[in-house]
């Protein structure tokens, strides 16, 4: 099978690496050449642009957000560039409205289109433990599944629409943001009492939070240590809470909680830490609180 992939930031890199392993047949593009070259050394062929990726059985895009993707897709010509029987999954994370305007660009030209965002970090993404939620036609997810399967442990359908899988990505980091704050708070909660924020947060997440979305966030609070380069950057969060708020409404459905963590979230930009990990949204509780001062 022949994949082109479009984007190697940091989750990029390591699914591109896993398609390479797996011995696909993979040609790599990125806006900067130096994140190709460990791949072209394990393998990949490098594209001198993004239409070279285009002539694959399956296209990846993974880019940042709405802007890079459409910059990409328009500048270059990609989706004409695409190949009569070629499947363009887009794996980034994306507004409701981009997916559809996606969704709709290929229809009209008759390619096939799938919207297949993941849940995970780079440290999942290398290890090829992401959960793919895949939406799109049938068939076109089918053609895709043996490159989405080698990036992930689970593919998980959601229907026909491909703007389907990016709700339930933006509800997924709605929900992850949500938890990652009120286990700040609650860090703060047992400091006010003089109880070592580690001891309780090993206790919660060794048993009633036992999951990742509280495991793998505990450790940096507990330490507070939040300049992980595998971490969930607050600026990213703070762009999917926004995409998350602007489907809401669209849909008309409040979202208080997502409000509150989202004013959290700006406080914690405006204090000069949009570039550390999610858990520091502890320190924001920590700072509220005067816990430091006590």
């Amino acid at each position: 099978m022949r994949i082109g992939f479009i984007g190697l930031g940091a989750m990029g890199r390591a699914m591109a690496h896993n398609l390479v392993a797996a011995g696909f047949d993979v040609t790599v593009w990125n806006r900067s050449a130096e994140p190709m070259q460990p791949l072209v050394e394990a393998g990949a062929t490098a594209a001198a642009s993004p239409a070279d990726c285009a002539a694959a059985d399956v296209l990846i895009t993974m880019l940042a957000d709405d802007h890079a993707l459409v910059d990409v897709i328009e500048r270059h010509d990609l989706i004409a560039a695409i190949g009569e029987s070629t499947v363009h999954v887009n794996m980034a994370t994306v507004s409701v409205e981009c997916g559809r305007d996606m969704a709709e660009r290929h229809r009209a030209a008759g390619k096939a289109y799938v919207a297949a965002p993941v849940l995970g970090r780079p440290d999942v993404a290398r290890a090829a433990k992401l959960n793919i939620v895949a939406a799109g036609a049938a068939a076109a997810v089918e053609r895709a599944r043996p490159a989405l399967e080698s990036m992930g442990v689970h593919v998980w359908p959601a229907g026909d629409d491909p703007a389907r899988a990016n709700v339930m990505k933006l509800a997924t980091n709605f929900m992850l943001l949500a938890a990652v704050e009120s286990m700040g708070e609650a860090a703060s909660l047992v400091a006010g009492h003089g109880i070592e924020p580690r001891d309780f947060l090993e206790i919660v997440t060794s048993s009633v939070f036992a999951a990742p979305a509280y495991k793998a966030y505990a450790p940096a609070m507990a330490q507070r240590e939040y300049d992980n380069p595998e971490g969930f950057k607050l600026t990213l969060g703070a762009k999917d809470l926004d995409l998350a708020l602007a489907a809401a409404h669209g849909a008309y459905v409040p979202l208080p909680v997502g409000a509150t963590v989202r004013e959290r979230v700006s406080e914690a930009l405006a204090a000069g830490d949009g570039d550390l990990d999610l858990s520091s949204l502890a320190e924001v509780s920590r700072r509220s609180a005067r816990i430091d001062e006590r």
